[in-house]
């Protein structure tokens, strides 16, 4: 049986911005997040990331800016010994309505049907409530990493929520279960 751990990108990996990430040398890991990352894939785990991208909506960067940005990311994966299996994600403004677009599951389906997996035994670390609600619509754990200043913890949203500092944490206590 193939595991898989979900993540989502900007301010699980690397560091978020509410102008958003918009180049590759905008891109920066969080501490400890492409070792993780790394530690997972060598405990048998495929890493899928799943993220919202509306900066392609809105003109701030293209598609193929967006390619850049994550060639960069394997890259730096890459030196650490860890890779990502796939990356899912919405090119939309939050105004379109479509499906892919997180808190709905459009993503979580689109890797579960490529992947053929059951999203029911499947873990899904984010650091937003969209990221929450989407994995709780289709029956995937959600953890929960507390490196969004924009979030409130204690939300109500995020009752019954297991949360972590950051990813690496996640990763060490997630293993040792």
């Amino acid at each position: 049986m193939e595991k898989y751990i979900i993540l989502d990108r900007d301010g699980v990996i690397n560091i978020d911005s509410d102008d958003y990430i918009k180049s590759p040398d905008e891109w920066e890991p969080i501490e400890g997040s492409l070792s993780g990352i790394a530690k997972l894939n060598r405990a048998g785990y495929q890493v899928v990331i799943v993220t919202n991208q509306a900066g392609i909506a809105r003109g701030l960067f293209s598609i193929n800016i967006l390619d850049a940005i994550h060639r960069k990311m394997h890259k730096e994966l890459k030196k650490c010994g860890g890779e990502i299996l796939d990356i899912f994600y919405c090119p939309h403004h939050p105004n379109d309505d479509c499906e892919c677009r997180k808190p709905r599951p459009g993503l979580l389906l689109q890797f579960a049907k490529k992947y053929n997996v059951d999203l029911t035994k499947l873990s899904m670390v984010g650091d937003n409530i969209k990221d929450i609600l989407a994995a709780q619509s289709v029956g995937v754990k959600p953890h929960f990493v507390m490196t969004n200043p924009n979030v409130d913890s204690n939300s109500t949203d995020l009752v019954g929520v297991t949360k972590y500092k950051n990813l690496a944490d996640f990763v060490n206590k997630f293993l040792a279960t």
